[in-house]
């Protein structure tokens, strides 16, 4: 069976896994995102991409039917993912992950920014299946997007095109770490929820999860404005934990603000890989990067 092996990179969590040509995940594993140095990290990471290689093996899909190896990863990163410097990863600046992953494995190795990732996850086998103009994003540590228009994949100038976090939704709200005020990721990230009140984003009462999807709905009402869309497919632990208060708010926002003819009916809805869908985004990136059709260009 031809397989990826497949690694999600986050600010809170590790993910990693092996993912056939049809989007089956056959095994995964998962680790939290703590290291003291940039080193530290990279072993913890290769230690968890061996443990889903083993559990593959056993379960009747050897090391020999791995094609390659595809990754996303919180950004900024250069081009190709040569270089990461996860805003939420401090130990990570310019680091060169690509290249140290090709080392590792010995496999072609692709990077490319975790929503992004997951963009092609979810138009390979998720809920923007068949779509060919959308936005995906991840609300979670952090708020990251990526877009489809004309059925291909945005990169811009160094591949961190369709950064929906850094759109500005209260322009009273808080610094951001990027260092402007009142991005959607200072408002509306598991980190920014947690700092405004002092609990996990888990325990945020129903007021704190409909303003976190009102702020979401208005982020992606002005991408719809802006790139002629009506579909953004949503996930991360913080959106889809919140489930259908944090939708039913994000769309009911997307109503007021999506007026256009062509943005108007507008609709976030969860991932259709749930709680896979960094993982299948991933895999998506090295499926894509030896030339495998996932869907999208």
């Amino acid at each position: 069976m031809a397989a990826v092996l497949a690694l999600d990179v986050g600010g809170t969590k590790l993910g990693a896994a092996v993912v056939a040509d049809d989007g089956r995940v056959v095994a995964e594993g998962r680790r939290l995102t703590v290291a003291t140095d940039a080193d530290e990290l990279f072993e913890l990471v290769t230690d968890l991409l061996a443990g889903a290689l083993d559990a593959a093996a056993e379960r009747g899909v050897p090391r020999d039917d791995l094609r390659a190896v595809g990754v996303g990863c919180g950004g900024p990163m250069t081009a190709g993912g040569e270089e990461v410097s996860p805003l939420n990863i401090g130990v990570w600046r310019g680091f060169p992950l690509r290249r140290r992953l090709a080392e590792w494995s010995g496999l072609p190795t692709f990077v490319d920014n975790d929503a992004k990732a997951l963009a092609l996850g979810e138009g390979w086998v998720g809920a923007a299946r068949g779509v060919s103009d959308y936005l995906a994003m991840v609300v979670s540590t952090g708020v990251g997007g990526g877009l489809v228009l004309d059925g291909r994949l945005l990169d811009g100038g160094a591949g961190n095109a369709g950064h929906i976090g850094h759109v500005i939704v209260d322009p009273l709200g808080r610094r951001c770490g990027c260092g402007a005020t009142g991005c959607l990721e200072a408002q509306v990230s598991g980190t920014a929820i947690a700092a405004t009140t002092g609990r996990p984003a888990a325990e945020a009462d129903p007021e704190m999860r409909i303003r976190v999807g009102r702020l979401v709905g208005r982020a992606v009402a002005s991408v719809a404005n802006l790139l002629d869309l009506r579909l953004a497919v949503v996930a991360g632990s913080v959106a889809l934990g919140f489930g259908g208060v944090f939708f039913d708010a994000a769309n009911a926002e997307l109503d007021r603000c999506a007026r256009l003819e062509f943005s108007r009916g507008a609709r976030a809805v969860p991932s259709g890989c749930g709680a896979h869908g960094p993982l299948i985004g991933a895999a998506a990136v090295g499926w894509r990067g030896i030339g495998h059709d996932v869907g999208v260009r």
